[in-house]
């Protein structure tokens, strides 16, 4: 695949006056089996399975033009973010292999998310796959269109390289990235697309995403990852996501919510226990993220709502239930849940489609 890519990436020359700007809007995604160790180049220990948000977006244009020597800035929120820019340029740098025009090209990003920053909600997934797609696009007025299902595949690898969970954002409704035999196609290098392989139901859910921290996490996702190298649960985990998507592929197809429930919030407990066995251990649930767990667990037993909570790498409490449960879910939310919340804030998303053009 990647001697694929290789061979087809634009190596003449940029034609003089060559400019313009483009824009896509990328979601960020929800795991629900964990990807949280890795090894090589972006490649992940065990595979994962999320959910495609509709609503937690990042919005990326970049401006090119053709210049004598590569330029790079990049601006966050309309303010210049030098250390954001930095981890881009690197990636850039790292990979011009694939894309050798940039260093014909003057290129200045602008990227805002529609929801807080380095907070768990994997705004890397979100923003990588939208810087990735614009710079596919930029080299499709070089090339002309890739066109069919494979310029999902390569965009989904490319943003792998960029954020791992950024190969996820891609695809619409599900994606599963990572080698398992339990699916045919499957790959470590890439997503695939789970949306002809899941009941209906799976198609309707929200994700009510409850804000207990707004801040920037204590430990990065990158750091984490790193922890797992030397963490003694390490295998036992590996294997254990294994067994998981195995069985979570099988209720998926079949619409099975109990056990979709019983994975999904053994999956985000798990993560987070591997991160207090870490050495260093970190902490990255807050009290409030515990009170949410227990009133949501305690709602489902009394009412078999069959809702159920996710947690990725940081305090937020996304709330996964179907549409036909929406009003009930809701008023839930509004009666019980808010108060648990900064500013009582949380956000309404659902399953969503994919990357969107937006210029």
């Amino acid at each position: 695949m990647e001697n694929r890519w290789l061979s087809e990436a634009f190596k003449g020359e940029v034609p003089d006056g060559f400019h313009g700007k483009v824009g896509w809007a990328s979601p960020s995604n929800i795991a629900l089996v964990k990807y949280w160790g890795k090894k090589g180049k972006q490649i992940p220990q065990n595979p994962s399975i999320s959910f495609t948000l509709s609503e937690c977006l990042s919005e990326t244009f970049i401006g090119f033009e053709k210049a004598e020597t590569f330029g790079f800035k990049f601006f966050f929120d309309g303010k210049e973010n030098p250390a954001f820019g930095a981890k881009i340029e690197r990636f850039l740098l790292d990979y011009q292999a694939f894309f050798p025009f940039i260093n014909q090209l003057s290129l200045t990003v602008e990227s805002h998310n529609t929801f807080p920053h380095s907070s768990g909600i994997a705004s890397s997934a979100s923003s990588m796959s939208a810087f990735v797609i614009c710079l596919m696009e930029i080299e499709s007025l070089l090339v002309g269109p890739s066109t069919g299902s494979g310029t999902l595949t390569k965009a989904s690898y490319f943003s792998r390289l960029a954020s791992g969970s950024a190969s996820r954002s891609v695809f619409p409704k599900m994606a599963l990235w990572g080698a398992t035999p339990c699916f045919e196609g499957s790959s470590d290098e890439y997503a695939v697309s789970l949306e002809n392989d899941i009941h209906s139901v799976f198609k309707t859910y929200r994700d009510a995403i409850l804000i207990v921290s707004g801040e920037t996490k204590s430990v990065s996702s990158r750091a984490g990852h790193a922890l797992m190298e030397g963490n003694p649960y390490a295998p036992a985990r590996y294997a254990k996501a294994n067994e998981n998507i195995k069985n979570l592929l099988a209720a998926l197809k079949a619409g099975d919510l109990d056990t979709f429930i019983n994975i999904t919030e053994s999956e985000a407990l798990q993560l987070h226990a591997l991160m207090m066995c870490s050495n260093p251990s970190f902490i990255l649930m807050k009290p409030n993220t515990l009170h949410l767990i227990n009133e949501i667990r305690a709602f489902r037993e009394e009412t078999k709502t069959p809702l159920c909570f996710t947690l990725d790498a940081g305090p937020n409490v996304h709330l996964l239930y179907p549409d036909s449960e929406a009003e009930k879910v809701e008023g839930f939310i509004k009666n019980e849940l808010v108060k648990y919340c900064v500013d009582n804030r949380w956000i309404a998303d659902h399953v969503g489609d994919g990357p969107k053009k937006l210029l």
